[in-house]
């Protein structure tokens, strides 16, 4: 086996050396359970969604009624702006119902749009309610909850400009007030406020909370992907399973499993999905209490912010402003929201690991695609610059493989004077490497540079929105999905459709991107004589083909990188070792291991 060959085994054993030692032997740490905070009060639950109290003691013990399933005639603010629609339960004041414009669930033409939040009584619900927990002197039945019913001051329709307030009297002196506006994306402004004229002071404690009946009916509990618990607190970031909720400590306080943080200056809370999330954000630099709690009994999973409480004295008023997130995690509108103060919200997107890589990739593949206007030539184009990048090593690693070709015949004579000497052939070996100034070990390093670079543009082009339903030409008209195209209709010229994506069929009846993944590894591959030793020669026959099915079922967009990747290493390839006085035989190489092949079945 010459050095080459060595050189190609030993860096594709490393490739799935590397991907086990990270992804099997060091997977990423679960967050420590934290315990409750001292001189956390008692809480009451308001249907199904444990309500903090205030931190003063609380007054009212007794249980709040279950949150009621929204009705048909249930009264409605509308939401209507370009990028949403929906509207607000005056039932509660919950939002409920949002719709984002821009997104439909597949690229059908008359796919609906996709719906982030759903009213209590629908499946999967999903919604968001804002509150005040009582304080000393105050019962649940004196402050606005889950199934209160406010009523509209001012606005009919909520929109850009245009806010909602909604207001409520307890009949005992106070009055409480809810103003919600919307910017031009996806950020809600929702400022609470109170009006104390019921003759002595109250305490009393802003919240809000999102909550989620059952796990998301979309959720794919996928290792690359993180759905669940987002959080920021203080600059630390913490992501948490919904399986991980369910095995939280049971604090019998609340009669839920809970973990509770104290954030001291800036942070948020939410659930993510693959792409869409909703988060509960505070005014930047003010203190609250976060929480991340499930209740088994009614299996609901919910995240809450809670404010420090306020003593209102009588004649006078307190307000407090908080902002919710509720849509598509677009890396640019995300950016702009985190730039107006909303505390490290790009790590929202799940960047995995490799963050150090692929948020500099998907950076440099967003300022591509802003000037090419298609994804798919923008990945192209990405893996050109890449490919420029690595060029000095690449070309050190080619030059040294071009010389190894050249001793070929010196290490033929090795082999045949040092006979079955095994330390003699290697001593002999490394004094020719020392004399021709050659480095065997070169080849490896520029394939094990790829592994890192492939996975994250994997994570990339998995998680990131932009690559969601981003069309190519033709059949590809997602490249976040795999390969619409299959043997079975002869890649989409017969009129009939090929195999479901995702089956052992689509995986077996390949469409023309992993083909064409196979071809170019299988030349790249005859750049070079295959090796004389029957079972090296078995290996390098089958790998293309292997690799071939394996990727079939990735994402397209990661399958065009690398059939882009493998065509620009083989012309690099071939310059270089043209340059080096090497004459690679592609098709002569290709002859010879057919013939080779027919030999040894003759055989």
């Amino acid at each position: 086996m010459d050095d080459q060959n060595k050189n190609l085994i030993l860096a594709t054993a490393l490739s799935f050396a590397v991907i086990l030692v990270w992804f099997v032997l060091f997977p990423p740490p679960e967050p420590e359970p934290q315990t409750a905070l001292p001189g956390d009060q008692a809480v009451q639950t308001e249907g199904g969604v444990a309500l903090p109290t205030a931190t003063a003691p609380a007054a009212g013990t007794g249980q709040a009624a279950p949150v009621e399933e929204v009705q048909p005639d249930t009264p409605r603010i509308a939401i209507d702006t370009p990028r949403l629609e929906g509207s607000v339960s005056l039932v509660g004041g919950r939002l409920d119902d949002l719709r984002l414009k821009d997104y439909r669930v597949s690229i059908e033409d008359d796919a609906e749009i996709v719906q982030v939040l759903k009213p209590a009584g629908k499946p999967a619900a999903y919604y968001a309610l804002y509150g005040w927990a009582p304080g000393a002197g105050l019962t649940l039945e004196d402050v606005p909850g889950a199934n209160t019913e406010w009523s509209v001051e001012t606005g009919d329709t909520l929109g850009v400009g245009s806010p909602v307030t909604l207001v409520w009297d307890n009949g005992k002196g106070l009055t409480f007030r809810r103003t919600l506006s919307l910017d031009a994306d996806f950020m809600f402004d929702v400022t609470q406020s109170v009006e104390n004229a019921s003759g002595a002071a109250v305490s009393l404690a802003p919240y809000g909370i999102l909550a989620r009946h059952g796990e998301p009916e979309d959720l794919k509990n996928f290792f690359i992907l993180h759905e669940g618990v987002i959080a920021m607190a203080d600059g630390q970031l913490a992501e948490i399973d919904y399986d991980d909720m369910t095995d939280f400590e049971i604090d019998p306080r609340e009669g839920a499993r809970a973990e509770v943080t104290q954030v001291t200056e800036n942070g948020w809370i939410g659930f993510t999905d693959h792409y869409w999330m909703t988060t509960l954000i505070p005014a930047p630099g003010s203190a609250f209490k976060q929480a991340a709690k499930y209740d088994e009994r009614r299996d609901i999973y919910q995240t809450e912010t809670v404010l420090p409480t306020q003593t209102v004295a009588d004649g006078q008023g307190a307000s407090v402003g908080s902002q919710l997130f509720a849509g598509a995690k677009e890396w640019s509108t995300i950016r702009e929201y985190q730039d107006a103060g909303v505390d490290r919200f790009i790590d929202s997107i799940d960047w995995g690991w490799f963050f150090f890589l692929t948020k500099p990739i998907f950076w440099l593949l967003h300022q591509i695609n802003l000037l090419i206007g298609n994804m798919g030539w923008s990945i192209i184009g990405l893996t050109l610059i890449i490919k420029a990048i690595l060029f000095p090593l690449a070309y050190k690693s080619y030059v040294s493989m071009a010389k190894m070709k050249e001793l070929q015949p010196q290490m033929e004579k090795l082999k045949e004077s040092a006979g079955d000497d095994r330390q003699k052939l290697q001593q002999g070996m490394m004094e020719l490497y020392k004399k021709e100034k050659v480095n065997p070990a070169a080849g490896c390093l520029p394939i094990l540079l790829q592994i890192p670079i492939f996975f994250s543009l994997y994570k990339v082009i998995f998680v990131t929105i932009e690559l969601r339903q981003a069309p190519f030409f033709g059949p590809f008209q997602d490249l976040s999905a795999p390969d619409p195209t299959s043997i079975m209709n002869f890649f989409g010229w017969l009129p009939w459709a090929g195999p479901e994506p995702g089956t052992l069929m689509a995986t077996i009846l390949i469409g023309i991107l992993p083909l064409l993944l196979g071809i170019s590894m299988f030349l790249q591959q005859k750049l070079n004589p295959a090796p004389t030793d029957p079972t090296q020669q078995m290996i390098f026959a089958w790998m293309p083909w292997v690799f071939m099915f394996m990727l079939g079922g990735f994402a397209s967009g990661l399958v065009v990188y690398w059939i882009a990747n493998n065509t620009i290493t083989f012309t690099q390839q071939y310059i270089i070792m043209r340059s080096q006085g090497y004459k690679p035989d592609v098709f002569g190489n290709i002859t010879q291991s057919f013939k080779r092949r027919e030999k040894a079945d003759k055989k």
